[in-house]
């Protein structure tokens, strides 16, 4: 099982599908340290160093190799772009999937990285979910940049520091971090698009400018298996049955295509673990591509049976589409 970031703290529960009524913005909750403090901070002063060198793995994405600091540190937040990037600029409040390496400014001891998991971290930027040296320093960067931080106690942990990584609560941190993807309520998936040639299936949309495709369902019977196609197929990893992903749905009902539930009227994505959520998610998502639009068709069985839900009548057929964006 992949190590937990230090930045952010652990929702001890996450939302599921088990009503579709309900909230599904799929935020976590809040939680106590290492996220930091839930009070609104004072305004913060951005300097652009003193920070310490990379002496290896300087290109982007490579795991950097960074220097003890040199002398004393700033007391302000210390802010340096190292790299470039061209891509899409991080706002308050997007899921930033990010590479990073943290250690300590007196003794250059590294506490956290995500290299070494072997896959970026994402969480919520921006909105107090994780310290604020990261909110107040990565809004309004760009993917494709490297990012260097310098970030006094009170814009870290605090004087209580983190103990049990070796973080004093004197002890100013550093950080490398890649901006690798930022994710919105207007997000899309980006794959390829796959004929739909079946007119016993339902056709979705294939269009990648965030708004909810259109979901055509035809007047016939509905399967009574469950069917689990591509409409974009995107490139990245197999979801694997364990993982909690990052997505963008919509589901109509098959008997008049009546919409039920979706992430984009609220304009924000949704964040599930898969094994919480109906089995037909369950079957139809295991072993899809990062970055694919999917088709479920999700008989009564394997979505809430007859049992009736919030605009869901009992013994209903389900009709998916799901952008399946990242993986947590």
């Amino acid at each position: 099982m992949r190590r937990r970031s230090l930045l952010l703290a652990v929702p001890a529960g996450l939302l599921t599908l088990a009503g579709c009524g309900d909230d599904t913005s799929g935020k976590p909750a809040a939680s106590a340290s290492p996220s930091g403090s839930a009070s609104e901070p004072a305004p913060v002063k951005i300097v652009n160093g003193p920070l310490p060198g990379i002496t290896a793995g300087t290109k982007f994405g490579e795991k950097p190799t960074v220097a003890k600091g040199p002398g004393e540190p700033s007391k302000d937040l210390a802010v340096n772009t190292l790299i470039q990037g061209g891509g899409a600029t991080v706002a308050a409040g997007d899921y930033l999937q990010a590479n990073y390496l943290g250690q300590i400014w007196s003794t250059a001891k590294v506490f956290d990285n995500s290299w070494d998991r072997g896959a970026p971290a994402i969480f919520p930027i921006g909105v107090g979910r994780v310290i604020p040296g990261w909110d107040k320093a990565l809004v309004g960067k760009k993917v494709g940049d490297r990012v260097e931080l310098a970030i006094p106690p009170d814009l870290g942990y605090g004087a209580q520091g983190q103990p049990d990584a070796g973080i004093k609560g004197t002890d100013t941190l550093v950080f490398v971090v890649d901006v690798v993807n930022t994710f919105s309520g207007k997000s899309s998936a980006k794959g390829s698009a796959v004929p739909q040639n079946d007119a016993k299936l339902p056709k979705v949309g294939t269009n990648t400018d965030g708004k909810a495709p259109s979901i055509e369902v035809p007047k016939t019977a509905a399967p009574t298996k469950l069917v689990a196609n591509y409409v974009l197929e995107g490139n990245g990893p197999a979801v694997k049955p364990t993982d909690t992903l990052l997505l963008q749905y919509k589901g109509v009902l098959w008997n008049g295509g009546k919409e039920f539930d979706s992430s984009y009227k609220n304009g924000q994505l949704a964040q599930f673990p898969l094994q919480q959520l109906i089995k037909g998610w369950q079957e139809g998502l295991a072993g899809k591509k990062v970055g694919s639009r999917v088709m479920l068709v999700v008989p009564p069985d394997l979505g809430y049976g007859d049992k009736e839900q919030p605009g869901i009548p009992a013994k209903s057929t389900l009709v998916f589409s799901l952008d399946i964006l990242a993986v947590m």
